[in-house]
C-alpha cells in the first residue's frame, strides 16, 4: 500500500532563503503526524505545499501513489495540469490558523457551499451531512448562525466541520488553536480528539500543543532550518529526546 503522502527531494524556497531542502519522509494511510520546531523552520510551509497553496521550487509529493503538482517523466519533472492537481487535492482538507470562514454566509452555507460546488453534491444531501457535522462539533444549534456571531473556538469548530464535510482521506491542520483564548482551545482539540478516535483520516498537524500531539499523534517529527532533526513515537521524542535542539525547543514551550 503506497503511503498517503510522500515527500521526495522537496525543496522550497522564497527567493534566495530556503525554506525546505532535500525533504523526504512519509505518511501511511491513516497515520496521524505532527510537526513541531521553532517559528520558521518550515513546518507551516510542509502543509501549505500540499494544499498546493505554495509551488514546490524542486522535488515531488505524492498523494496516494499518485503526483500532486509534478510527476517524473523520461527523467523530467513536469508540472501537470491544472484538472490534475484540482482531481487530487480533493482528497486534502486543511484547518487554518484563522478560521477563514465566509463572513457573509451562514454557518450552515459554510459547510455546504464547496460540497455542492466542488464534490457536486445535491443541495439537500449537503445540508444534511452539513448538519451531522455541525451536531458532531456541538454547533447545530447555530446553524443559521454568521460567523461574526461566534465566538473564535466556534469559528473554528466550524471550520473542522466545513473541512470533514469534504470527506477528505488527508486533514491538514495549521496551529489551530494558536488565535484562541486559552479556555476556548480545550473545546476545539476534544473536537480533533474525537476524529482521531473515530475516523482513519490521516493527519499533517502542526501544533504547539503537545499533550494533544501526544494523545493522538503515531509520530512527531522535530524541525530546525527546514531539516527533520529527529522523528519517532510521541512518547520518545516529546519525553526523552535525543537531539539537544529538540531538548531546548521543548524546555522553551513547556
Amino acid at each position: 500500500m503506497p503511503p498517503v503522502i510522500r515527500f521526495e527531494g522537496v525543496q522550497k524556497k522564497f527567493g534566495d532563503h530556503t525554506v525546505l531542502s532535500g525533504l523526504n519522509f512519509d505518511v501511511a494511510p491513516g497515520e496521524r503526524v505532527t510537526l513541531i520546531g521553532p517559528s520558521g523552520s518550515g513546518k507551516t510551509t510542509i502543509l501549505r505545499l500540499v494544499m498546493t497553496l505554495e509551488e514546490l521550487t524542486d522535488g515531488y509529493i505524492w498523494i496516494d501513489g499518485k503526483p500532486l503538482t509534478h510527476d517524473r517523466r523520461d527523467g523530467k519533472r513536469i508540472r501537470l495540469r491544472e484538472k490534475q492537481v484540482a482531481a487530487t487535492r480533493k482528497q486534502i482538507g486543511m484547518v487554518f490558523q484563522h478560521f477563514n470562514l465566509f463572513p457573509n454566509m451562514s454557518v450552515i452555507d459554510n459547510v455546504t457551499e464547496a460540497q455542492v460546488h466542488v464534490l457536486g453534491r445535491g443541495k439537500e444531501e449537503a445540508r444534511d451531512r452539513g448538519l451531522a457535522l455541525l451536531d458532531q462539533v456541538g454547533l447545530k444549534d447555530r446553524a443559521e448562525e454568521h460567523p461574526s456571531r461566534l465566538s473564535g473556538g466556534q469559528k473554528q469548530r466550524v471550520a473542522i466541520a466545513r473541512a470533514l464535510a469534504m470527506d477528505p482521506k488527508i486533514l491538514l491542520l495549521d496551529e489551530v488553536t494558536s488565535a484562541l483564548d486559552p479556555e476556548l482551545v480545550g473545546d476545539v482539540l476534544a473536537v480533533l480528539r474525537d476524529v482521531a478516535d473515530t475516523t482513519d483520516i490521516s493527519m499533517l498537524i502542526v501544533t504547539h500543543e503537545m499533550q494533544f500531539a501526544r494523545d493522538v499523534s503515531h509520530k512527531v517529527m522535530m524541525f530546525d532550518g527546514g531539516q527533520i532533526v529527529e522523528q519517532g513515537a510521541p512518547t520518545d521524542i516529546l519525553a526523552n529526546p535525543t537531539h539537544e535542539r529538540t531538548r531546548k525547543f521543548l524546555d522553551s514551550i513547556l
